[in-house]
């Protein structure tokens, strides 16, 4: 029982230190604006969830950020970050609950699908409602403004968060069944080992 909550916690572990690292290597998508930015950092977090369990999949995306956040900074003052965490975690628990349930291919593409639709509309209404808010606010003082959060949180944060969803998942469905019967092999290894032991 030990070994296996040492062996979870290893995994979330690496799982967060790849996710991390990728999430560095963001870059900016034509037509949006330049602190929005794509990666794929997600893909872990989500094979993590899969693999490991909703709540695992929320740790992963928490430990990705203050990792980021320590290796990078920060050019939203910590906003992005927090919005970044706050609605990936609604993506990748919904993911993971609905996933849990029932464990096959077509699970999951459902369950990408739709948890892509609900982290949208909640980013959408994180952003206008808590995020943009106070980034406009900390960005006052540079004069910069945002106009209409309604529009800019329904015409760019919206559509922003469906394309990387569209594409983070298609990552995640490509990989997904490679990890996880490298998982399963690891884990059938280390049962052998002990009962050699």
């Amino acid at each position: 029982m030990k070994n296996n909550k040492t062996n979870k916690i290893v995994k979330i572990g690496v799982f967060a230190a790849v996710a991390s690292v990728l999430m560095c290597l963001e870059f900016p998508l034509p037509l949006f604006p330049a602190f929005l930015k794509f990666d794929f950092g997600d893909v872990p977090a989500l094979i993590g969830t899969f693999t490991l369990g909703p709540v695992s999949g929320v740790v992963i995306e928490l430990l990705k950020n203050i990792v980021k956040i320590l290796l990078k900074g920060t050019i939203t003052v910590g906003i992005g970050e927090l919005a970044n965490f706050a609605i990936t975690a609604v993506w990748v628990f919904t993911a993971g609950i609905m996933y849990q349930r029932n464990k096959t291919k077509k699970t999951a593409i459902a369950s990408l699908t739709i948890s892509t639709i609900i982290m949208s509309v909640f980013g959408a209404l994180f952003n206008y409602f808590v995020a943009l808010p106070a980034y406009e606010a900390a960005m006052m003082a540079k004069g910069q403004s945002l106009g209409n959060l309604a529009v800019y949180a329904t015409t760019i944060i919206f559509p922003f968060n469906m394309i990387k969803g569209a594409i983070v998942s298609l990552a995640t469905l490509l990989l997904y069944k490679k990890v996880s019967i490298a998982l399963k092999l690891e884990h059938t290894s280390l049962e052998t080992s002990k009962e050699i032991a």
